[in-house]
């Protein structure tokens, strides 16, 4: 079968896949690590699917060599992961566990001697349970202490790792976790909401001045939006003005800032919950950003809500085929993404650093996934990433979600996204097809 045409991309083109410390590591306990608002929130009754928590997950913490030959042979250049707060500042501040930071010091040098380039992200929602109960995000020490972590993390692995995000997908941290209360700290409150966006908006800015300074010049600093395209139920005037709406609280409002423009003012109005700013504030959340990360799953088909004020919208099925989530696939959604990022916003570089699928992987008799839904999902989402690098939208790289089956939040163990099966009561790896698939696609872009 070819190969979807990659020339647009360029031989130095990353091909890498993502994953997130809480739905991989596991050893929640082990080596220092204090408590998540993740290890908290999976306690709550009826919060995760089959009451599953992250306790063990993939077992990578002990296995991360193994999951490192993985990548190896699946031909991965480069490999986005992240580090477990808790596990370097156990109370999120001060004494640091020298333990989490020597495990991630080795497995960086494990990744570099593979030949594989590491993608490191600062925070993927697991927040440390200590600092959540000074506050957690609604609180401006939260963001205070973000960039605290970020220096020392900068100062121990900024020699090797060149690509750093400050946060991953934002959005569900405010929103999901703060107004809609389906994700940790499980709050359904929109002051809590805005103001969590808030700093998390500027801890992310005082991360990047502090990762800049812990290893000047070494570092390029970036930060991942999950975004989608919005479209109107209808042409109703009702419609519309829920997708305009609907494209404020899920894009607008996490990209103006960055690229300082600014919190949109019909959002603003919307939430009417007046922002903690204070002098400089805005200045910092938009620092230079030397790449943007694109997180893209669907398109989102909108139409007015009037039970629902905040924020006003409901989301309807889209006609395509659907997902285990069921989310629907859409891949022009991801080129239209890459291409208005690049023509409103100006980035200067792009990585799609979360793209992928769940659907139901049932080994055969013969052990293997034959996950052919998944690999034309790869296909199209590849080739849509091509088509907008040759349109002119500055892509640098793809990170396909994920290398492993592993802890899905509030999905528990229930949803299987990885290109490598695991089976949990194992932790036996198998590669599938579109594993495989994948292994393919890289190897052909390198032949061009």
């Amino acid at each position: 079968m070819p190969a979807p045409d990659t020339s647009a991309f360029g031989p130095a083109f990353l091909w890498g896949a993502a994953t997130s410390a809480y739905q991989i590591e596991g050893a929640v306990a082990e080596d220092g690590r204090s408590p998540s608002i993740w290890d908290t929130f999976c306690r709550v009754p009826g919060a995760v699917a089959g009451g599953d928590t992250g306790d063990v997950a993939t077992d990578s913490y002990r296995r991360w060599r193994e999951d490192i030959e993985l990548m190896r042979l699946l031909g991965l250049t480069t490999y986005r992961f992240s580090l477990a707060w808790p596990r370097i500042l156990p109370d999120g501040t001060g004494a640091v566990n020298r333990a989490g930071l020597d495990h991630y010091d080795r497995f960086v040098d494990g990744l570099l001697e593979a030949g594989i380039r590491p993608n490191a992200t600062l925070y993927h929602w697991d927040l440390p349970q200590a600092l959540q109960d000074r506050g957690g995000w609604p609180a401006r020490e939260t963001a205070e202490a973000f960039a605290e972590y970020a220096a020392i993390v900068g100062a121990r692995l900024g020699d090797r790792v060149t690509d750093w995000a400050t946060l991953n997908e934002p959005l569900c941290s405010a929103w999901i976790g703060h107004l809609e209360g389906k994700m940790a700290p499980g709050l359904t409150d929109l002051t809590a909401a805005v103001r969590a966006s808030f700093h998390l908006h500027l801890g992310h800015g005082l991360a990047a001045q502090a990762l800049r300074a812990a290893a000047p010049g070494a570092i390029r600093v970036g930060i991942t939006n999950n975004l989608s395209p919005i479209e109107p139920a209808s042409d109703t005037e009702a419609d519309l003005a829920a997708a305009r709406r609907a494209d404020g609280h899920i894009n607008r409002w996490w990209l103006d800032p960055i690229f300082g423009l600014g919190y949109p003012e019909d959002m603003l109005a919307l939430y009417g919950v007046e922002l903690p700013a204070q002098d400089q504030d805005l200045k910092t959340i938009a620092q230079p950003l030397d790449w943007l990360g694109v997180n893209y799953y669907f398109r989102q088909i909108v139409a007015d809500d009037p039970g629902n004020p905040v924020p006003g919208f409901r989301q309807l099925p889209g006609p395509g085929p659907k997902t285990a989530m069921p989310w629907e696939v859409h891949a022009p959604g991801l080129e239209q993404l890459l291409l208005r990022v690049t023509h409103e916003y100006g980035a200067r570089d792009l990585m799609v650093t979360e793209n992928g699928a769940a659907y139901e992987d049932v080994p055969g008799s013969d052990g293997r996934v034959d996950d052919v839904d998944r690999a034309a999902y790869l296909e199209q989402h590849v080739a849509a990433c091509a088509r907008a690098a040759a349109a002119g939208a500055p892509v640098s790289a793809f990170y396909y979600w994920s290398l492993l089956d592993n802890f899905e939040w509030a999905y528990g163990y229930a949803k299987r996204f990885g290109l490598v099966h695991v089976d949990y009561a194992t932790q036996r790896r198998t590669i599938k097809t579109s594993g495989h698939r994948y292994a393919q696609i890289i190897r052909a872009h390198a032949r061009r």
